[in-house]
């Protein structure tokens, strides 16, 4: 009798309920349901008729991940292959560290996948097609880049999923990665850099996941210009390869970008100045000896080039590889510099020699001051006195005076018997020659020295003042010849000057054209 109580009044409850629903005067016979098309039916509500949006994205999320895996590939068979559509947008180049050899780049990773996980119908939940579901939710794939360079490998930033009501999952989220490159500096500032970026599952091998590229080409419609860089192409290509890890095969998406440095900057704050200072070596040579700067305008444009080079040593990568095409102009230079510093002494001491010091060679004077001269067309001015008549053919000025004077000089020098015979001139300094002889009217022992023919008779005072005179013109003709000594060096020391002038002349032309050429051809400029 226990069990059968509550059953009873079960029973009674239940009869009760359905007397109030009941429409009074129907009787046991429940009328027939009114169609949604009748004019006599009231407007269902919309409670009744549908759920809310919210209601029913609510119930989606519900019956999309009850009993949801995360951590299963989304395959009904684990034999299928979860195929992944794969595609890079770059959004902004950030960096190129040439020391570090590493590229620094902000792109988007497009990925999309099916999982037959996440299908519905959209008729049963308000017609909702789609719907962003935040990654950490569902399966994703572990696409990793290999060649990263500062640790974070995967996306650090995880955005919402899009899913579809057909199970297709795109997924876009965004990353900063530092992917290591291969810098190669031969023709900085006009170099050409080919970095890569590659990605790839880093767990799963082809069997379990392959993918596919979205497009041949990186995706360059949001990319912000950089003012170092300028992509030229980027593209992607797909491969697979066999680590000596495992035994399976993985795939992997490898874009190409082929980046070109804008070379103003340092056009302008490095290789000008560079070749400025290089112009500068050039005219040490124009530089006179007499002035004693030659020798510090040397070093100062040493010490420019050296300071140029460390500057280039804090850019370029610590590579023994290559030496930057800049690199080797400015050595290049600064050996030319270097050489001219050692030229400078050797000109200068040439310079200052003398005819006390050293004996000009033949060979010397042969080729300097005559053939190397002409072929350098440098003319070499004559002295004035050179314009005038030789020497043999002048007439002393004290000849004359003493042609003219001598008479009175003769009555003086009668009554004393003091007497000096003057016979030719010096061929050298015209001051005649004095001979020993007596006056035609002198008497005593005096008169047996016979007067030569042509002879001028000279007084004793008259005589030593001829010997100061010809001290001096040989004094004077000794200080010619070293002076003329002299300027033959100093001449040969102009043209040894002159010949480098051109020589580094020519250096500076050919590094400059060594300089731009190479890329020119290779096509950087």
């Amino acid at each position: 009798m226990g069990p059968a109580r509550p059953a009873l009044l079960s029973t009674t409850k239940l009869g009760l309920w359905w007397l109030f629903l009941i429409p009074a005067g129907e009787g046991a016979k429940r009328p027939a349901p009114r169609t949604p098309g009748d004019p006599l039916s009231p407007p269902p509500t919309a409670s009744v008729q549908q759920a809310s949006p919210t209601q029913a994205e609510d119930r989606l999320f519900q019956h999309l991940f009850r009993g949801y895996n995360r951590w299963a590939r989304p395959v009904p068979n684990t034999s299928d292959v979860v195929i992944v559509h794969f595609g890079l947008s770059i959004a902004q180049l950030i960096d190129v560290d040439e020391k570090n050899q590493m590229m620094t780049t902000k792109v988007w990773l497009k990925q999309e996948w099916n999982d037959y996980k996440l299908r519905w119908n959209p008729a049963d939940f308000g017609n909702i097609t789609s719907l962003r579901v935040p990654s950490e939710m569902i399966w994703i794939p572990d696409i990793v880049l290999y060649n990263n360079a500062d640790g974070e490998f995967v996306v650090t930033h995880m955005t919402k999923a899009h899913l579809f009501s057909s199970g297709t999952v795109h997924w876009v989220p965004p990353a900063i990665y530092k992917s290591s490159c291969s810098i190669d500096v031969t023709f900085f500032p006009f170099d050409q850099q080919n970095c890569k970026m590659k990605f790839g599952s880093w767990s799963y091998d082809k069997a379990k996941i392959d993918l596919v590229q979205m497009e041949q080409t990186v995706d360059l419609k949001d990319y912000w210009e950089s003012g170092e860089w300028a992509i030229v192409n980027a593209t992607g290509t797909y491969n697979t390869k066999k680590y000596d890890c495992c035994a399976e095969i993985y795939p992997d998406v490898t874009y190409y970008f082929v980046i070109r440095r804008l070379p103003l900057f340092y056009t302008i704050n490095l290789i000008i100045p560079c070749l400025l200072i290089s112009c500068l070596t050039v005219l040490v040579f124009y530089l006179p000896s007499d002035c004693g700067e030659k020798i510090t305008l040397c070093i100062s444009v040493l010490l420019s080039l050296t300071v140029f080079l460390l500057l280039i040593t804090e850019i370029i990568p610590s590579t023994s590889l290559v030496i930057p095409l800049i690199s080797e102009y400015l050595l290049f230079t600064m050996i030319f510099v270097t050489l001219s510093i050692v030229i400078t002494v050797f000109v200068l001491n040439v310079h200052h020699r003398s005819a006390s010091t050293h004996n000009m060679p033949h060979w010397v004077r042969v080729v300097f001051l005559g053939c190397v001269s002409r072929w350098l067309l440098i003319s070499r001015p004559l002295p004035p006195l050179e314009l005038r008549d030789p020497p043999d053919q002048k007439l002393c000025p004290s000849y004359r005076w003493l042609e003219t004077n001598v008479d009175a000089e003769e009555k003086e020098e009668e009554e004393e018997g003091r007497w000096a015979c003057v016979g030719h001139l010096s061929p050298f300094t015209g001051v005649p020659y004095s001979h020993g002889g007596r006056h035609p009217g002198a008497s005593g022992p005096k008169a047996e020295a016979q007067l030569p023919e042509g002879g001028l008779l000279l007084s004793p005072r008259i005589q030593k003042a001829l010997e100061g005179v010809r001290y001096i013109a040989d004094h004077l003709r000794a200080e010619d010849a070293d002076s003329s000594v002299k300027e033959d060096w100093r001449y040969v020391a102009m043209v040894i000057d002159r010949i480098f002038l051109w020589l580094f002349i020519l250096v500076c032309f050919l590094g400059t054209i060594g300089l731009f050429l190479p890329p020119f051809l290779a096509g950087m400029i």
